[in-house]
């Protein structure tokens, strides 16, 4: 079978970047009201490649501009019913800082597709399309060998906050979830994901002189809320790379011996790695390897930093307004309600005294970390079809975003399990986002297998443990 597929595939290299090029081209830009139309044109694409594909269900879910796709083939009584999760909105991109192509005018160049949303996460779904495909072609069948559900939101970007209600609302059920938005190690070396970090984000306002004030007049005696933003933004890490919120470690767990070990065994160095992920050195939380830093450590981050005239000429005066958003990512046990309270009290306590601040926490779009149950049977073959549809061994790894996956594992009450295509070079959220069209091939030929081996094995699992009851 794997011939077949990899035949199939590659006879159908060009149509799957035909359509990939197709659907970038659609702006589907979250979280902007002049985008909401694009986001559901974007939408309509996706059912309707959808029901050209075969699936006799397709549905959009609308919801107050975020338009999620939900599809169902289930024509597979006896085997597992599995839920595809993806999303289709994109963030937004400025023209005049991609240099390969516009974001919106996708172009084919060595190998790799530019445009935004082609790794992050338009490829990503096209990888489950084309494997759904490629699993019909070699096998013969009409229909997948499992029920195959398929939902595909429009505001993942901007924090899933519609997601709870959709799923209330239509209550799709499933045995297992497949989440696909994460990254690959390496098209070298793959791994297989087995977990997210979690997310919370926050933004804090800090107000000195009641207006902007000339520097010349008031220089000296005046608060600067730039300066007292500036110190406790540098209070929020020690000297040795750790978090310095209240009992913000209290519930962090050591990461596994077992799981270290399958960190420690991916192919690293760290001039590979500042290389493809452009980060010019490398700091974090001592004690730990740069692995573990990025998927078993928690994280904080400062995102955005703004004062005073940041354009056009200086007025010289000194800003009664300075803002910074912030980003922290949560591990197991870590839950967001008790990291948001230690952030809202470690702002209380550092602050100077001589400037007041707002400080505003986004637990509603907030996610928990989530891993996977490392022996589940899902993850043997999985892993087993990574290796036929890369040709390589497959290692274990995490990822450092967030995503619902947590939610869905807990509104479906089903374990999710972890397939992308991306790689840490495909610039996500940055100008120039790309994907290699090769791994793209590698993840649709891995998922062909999945469909294959995955009824297979769980018949067989089932089938054991009844003789074990018995």
């Amino acid at each position: 079978m794997t011939s077949d597929i990899q035949a199939y595939l590659d006879a159908h290299r060009r149509n799957l970047i035909e359509e990939l090029v197709g659907w970038v081209r659609i702006r589907s830009v979250a979280g902007l009201p002049e985008r909401e139309i694009e986001v559901l044109r974007s939408a309509n694409w996706l059912a309707g490649t959808l029901r050209d594909l075969g699936f006799p269900v397709v549905q959009v879910w609308d919801r107050d501009g975020a338009p999620a796709v939900y599809a169902e083939w289930c024509e597979a009584p006896d085997a597992p019913s599995v839920l595809i999760y993806s999303h289709h909105d994109v963030r937004a991109a400025k023209d005049e800082q991609w240099e390969q192509t516009p974001p919106f005018e996708p172009a084919e160049r060595d190998g790799r597709v530019y445009g935004r949303g082609t790794s992050d996460a338009k490829g990503q779904v096209l990888a489950h399309l084309w494997g759904l495909r490629a699993h019909l072609a070699a096998t013969g069948r009409t229909a997948p060998a499992v029920n195959v559900k398929l939902l595909v939101e429009g505001e993942e970007e901007t924090g899933s906050s519609r997601l709870s209600d959709l799923l209330d609302a239509h209550r799709p059920t499933a045995d297992l979830v497949l989440f696909s938005d994460t990254l690959l190690w390496h098209r070298e070396h793959p791994a297989l994901c087995m977990g997210l970090r979690g997310m919370i984000s926050a933004q804090i306002e800090v107000y000195g002189p009641l207006r902007d004030v000339h520097s010349g007049a008031v220089s000296g005696p005046a608060p600067n809320p730039l300066v007292e933003l500036s110190k406790l933004l540098a209070a929020l890490h020690d000297d040795k790379g750790r978090i310095t919120l209240p009992g913000f470690y209290d519930a962090v767990v050591e990461p596994p011996e077992s799981f270290r070990a399958e960190l420690a065994a991916l192919p690293y160095r760290d001039e590979d790695w500042l290389a493809r992920s452009e980060t010019r050195s490398i700091g974090g939380e001592e004690g730990y390897t740069v692995l573990e830093r990025l998927w078993t450590r928690p994280a904080a981050e400062v995102l955005t930093f703004a004062a005073g005239d940041i354009t056009g000429a200086s007025r010289a005066a000194i800003p009664a307004v300075a803002t910074a958003s912030l980003s922290i990512r949560t591990v197991p046990d870590q839950r967001i309600a008790d990291v948001a309270e230690q952030l809202r009290r470690w702002v209380a306590d550092t602050i100077s005294d001589r400037v007041d601040y707002r400080l505003t926490v986004s637990e509603e779009t907030a996610q928990e970390p989530y891993r996977t149950p490392p022996d589940h049977l899902a993850v043997t073959v999985l892993t087993e079809a990574m290796r036929d549809g890369f040709g390589r061994p497959i290692g274990r790894m995490a990822n450092a975003g967030g995503g619902p996956a947590e939610l869905l594992s807990r509104k479906l009450d089903a374990p999710v399990l972890f397939f992308g295509t991306g790689l840490p070079e495909d610039h996500w959220h940055d100008s120039d986002e790309s994907v290699d069209v090769d791994v793209l091939l590698a993840g649709a030929a891995t998922l062909a297998h999945f469909w294959s081996r995955l009824p297979e094995r769980d018949h067989r699992a089932t089938s054991a443990a009844a003789t074990s009851r018995t």
